[in-house]
């Protein structure tokens, strides 16, 4: 449907009202409402019609601002997916939930989510995420019945480019919509698309020439009216409540930053916040106080009548809706991705009013009203305000923190003489990090437009000059993990695979406490076939991290391809506790059962999968190796039927004749052999010949019967 037509529907189903107000409405709390919470990831909330922005392609958006409730002045606490998402799911900041950053933390198992509370209260829960950021190994699929973060079908490991865009995100929620069980629904739906590159689409790359970022918008904005308009067509749309978020923004160049996490200007961290549920919740009202995102928890179960756990740090935004309160607690902001992932110093600060604060080797304070851009430093000038900010934010932390570990893990001392005992480890210094006063990020953000231009390079196959900016950030940043492994991964690609291991194995010199460098390397070690370097390197990390999928199944991967059934099992399971939906592990632990002799488990997970992939004749051919194992050669056969019509491939007919031999069906044998001699491309191999004499031999055969 067009995006017109979505738009034109919705607003008759509540009505068509004008913008107004909102102030005669009441606000109806009810505890038999739907819940749906889509995020829009990197979308400012400038980019935005309802927000003003004359260029903006967003009717739906516009349209829910319109008979719903907008807030004006919303804020992330971080710039960063994983971090803003815990945040958003459990009412609390990065100084509660411990996350960080993302790809290395993990949401604690005992932090409580919206998604078990609504749980708990009877909802059917369900999730539906886009980028890698949001998978549920890193403990945000904690309450959710459904979590569907598949991306990529046969994807093994995934990587931080993994993400699929908001027309299948779109798919994958109604799916569940129209098969959903008769309960009240919790749902979280996040899109991905304005996330660089900016990529639109046809017909927003059309339209959207020199703004590609406004065109990922405007086709994200087309795929959230398709799941508007199947809520108004269930005749769900008036008894849902509908939260709409983005969960960090996107700077354009703003303060020298292209794109986000550095820097906690407002590009970045101011976002859109929308609430819609008509008959329960104003129409056209705008709410200007300042207010967080750590607020969306608090506010639903205020709106479903539950009560609020004690931990949750936010405030519900209902009153504020009422007109009761017109000022909101300091909103807390932080960075920890210049500190991690480039060796600069965090960033931390907080909103108070029209004022901000941010604390860094030179501290900043701007005033958001009369300088919305912050260009206007007024630290020095208004010295005694920026100090009692300052002491402020010191009260925001010592309220909001908490004593509970980070969800993640450094080396003590035994693992790193494990380590260094296996050649990880050398005498090289320690990272700088935490080590003395760190570069203010205002000072390096240089370094960023280095490695930005590494990677164009990288994408325009313009190898050799790419390799120049990554050796230059490694010389300007000896103790930063991802310049290592850019080079790295830059010269895997240049087919130099030995000195992308050497460059690795330099990182782990400085930084043997590096899970990140430890089972890059593994994975380095499996494309050169060095099986059993990479499973030194995926166990050693593994003794950092236990719960890093990508090191338990390369060290999986790297004991089947050495015929070590057990322990690569071993391995593959635990993988499948942290990602049961992998379909590529799936296949290879029921390959490695079969070879185990537990057929009839291997038969039962491939016979599943061939359910969930009917056109993946690679499915097919491993249930034909299992069941000619069990002896069921009419299955073995039926199977290998399907995968030839799947794909007819030389393989394929080669597979089929030798079983059909092995059945004594002769003449069906010599047709698929025959086949396989046709269009294979290989020369005069001892395979090929022995083809040949088959198809004799079972000729032979044909006539003597």
């Amino acid at each position: 449907m067009r995006v017109a037509a979505v738009v034109l529907a919705f607003l008759v189903s509540v009505g068509g009202i004008p913008v107004h107000s909102g102030a005669g409405d009441p606000v109806t709390r009810d505890d038999r409402l739907n819940v749906l919470l889509v995020t829009l990831d990197t979308t400012r909330a400038d980019h935005i019609g309802a927000y003003g922005y004359a260029k903006a392609e967003t009717p739906v958006l516009d349209s829910l601002a319109r008979n719903g409730v907008r807030f004006a002045n919303a804020y992330c606490s971080t710039p960063l997916t994983l971090p803003s998402h815990c945040s958003i799911l459990t009412g609390t900041t990065p100084l509660r939930h411990k996350v960080r950053n993302n790809g290395a933390y993990y949401l604690a198992d005992d932090a409580v989510t919206l998604a078990e509370r609504l749980k708990g209260n009877g909802y059917a829960t369900s999730a539906f995420v886009a980028s890698f950021n949001t998978d549920s190994r890193f403990g945000l699929g904690q309450g959710f019945d459904v979590y569907d973060d598949r991306f990529l079908e046969d994807e093994l490991l995934k990587a931080f480019k993994s993400e699929r865009t908001a027309d299948k995100v779109a798919d994958a929620f109604l799916s569940w919509l129209g098969a959903k069980p008769r309960l009240r629904f919790f749902s979280w739906v996040h899109l991905f698309d304005p996330h660089a590159p900016y990529e639109p689409p046809p017909p927003y790359k059309e339209r959207f020439t020199g703004d590609p970022y406004d065109g990922e918008i405007a086709f994200m904005d087309h795929e959230l009216g398709r799941i508007i308009e199947a809520l108004r067509a269930k005749n769900l749309l008036d008894h849902t409540l509908i939260v709409l978020a983005g969960d960090h923004g996107e700077s354009l160049g703003e303060h020298g930053e292209t794109d986000h996490g550095i820097f906690i200007y407002d590009a970045t961290m101011k976002v859109p916040l929308i609430l819609s549920a008509p008959g329960n919740l104003p129409r056209g009202l705008v709410v200007g106080a300042r207010v967080s995102l750590i607020d969306i928890m608090p506010t639903v179960l205020d709106a479903l009548e539950m009560p609020v756990n004690p931990e949750v740090q936010g405030t519900s935004l209902l009153p504020f809706i009422a007109g009761k309160r017109t000022e909101g607690p300091a909103c807390y902001l932080e960075s920890f991705y210049p500190r991690e992932t480039f060796g600069w110093s965090e960033l931390v600060g907080i909103v108070d009013g029209d004022r901000k604060f941010i604390r860094a080797p030179r501290s900043e304070l701007y005033d958001l009203k009369k300088d919305s851009r912050e260009e206007n430093d007024l630290a020095s000038r208004e010295a005694r305000t920026a100090v009692l900010l300052n002491r402020k934010l010191d009260e925001v932390i010592r309220v909001h923190v908490s004593n509970a570990e980070p969800g993640r893990r450094t080396l003590t001392k035994d693992e790193e003489d494990q380590l260094r005992s296996l050649g990880y480890v050398g005498a090289g210094a320690p990272p700088s990090v935490g080590k003395g006063p760190l570069p203010d990020p205002k000072d390096r953000i240089g370094e960023n437009a280095i490695l930005s231009r590494a990677k164009l390079l990288e994408s325009e196959e313009k190898y050799g000059d790419a390799e120049k900016c990554y050796r230059e950030l490694l010389g300007l940043r000896p103790d930063v993990p991802w310049h290592y492994i850019g080079l790295g991964a830059l010269l895997v690609k240049a087919e130099r695979i030995g000195e992308g291991i050497e460059v690795l194995k330099n990182g782990l010199k400085k930084m043997p406490d590096s899970v990140v460098l430890l089972s890059r390397l593994a994975s380095f070690y499996m494309k050169a076939g060095r099986f059993p370097d990479a499973s030194e390197a995926s166990r050693a990390a593994l003794k950092l991290d236990p719960r890093n999928f990508d090191a338990m199944v390369i060290a999986g991967w790297s004991e089947d391809m050495r015929a070590n059934w057990a322990e690569a099992a071993g391995f593959y399971r635990k993988a499948l506790e942290v990602e049961p939906e992998n379909k590529t592990v799936r296949m290879k632990y029921a390959y490695v059962l079969g070879a185990m002799g537990r057929g009839e488990e291997a038969a039962r997970m491939d016979e599943a999968l061939k359910k969930e992939y009917p056109g993946d004749p690679k499915i097919c051919t491993d249930l034909s190796v299992i069941y000619t194992a069990l002896g069921r050669l009419d299955l073995a056969e039926e199977n290998l039927r399907k995968a030839v019509a799947l794909s007819p491939s030389p393989e394929n007919h080669h597979r089929l004749a030798s079983l059909l031999g092995r059945m004594g069906r002769f003449e069906d044998a010599v047709a698929h052999m025959k086949l396989f001699l046709k269009d294979t491309k290989e020369g005069e191999t001892p395979r090929k010949v022995r083809a040949c004499e088959a198809v004799a031999e079972w000729e032979r055969r044909i006539k003597e019967q």
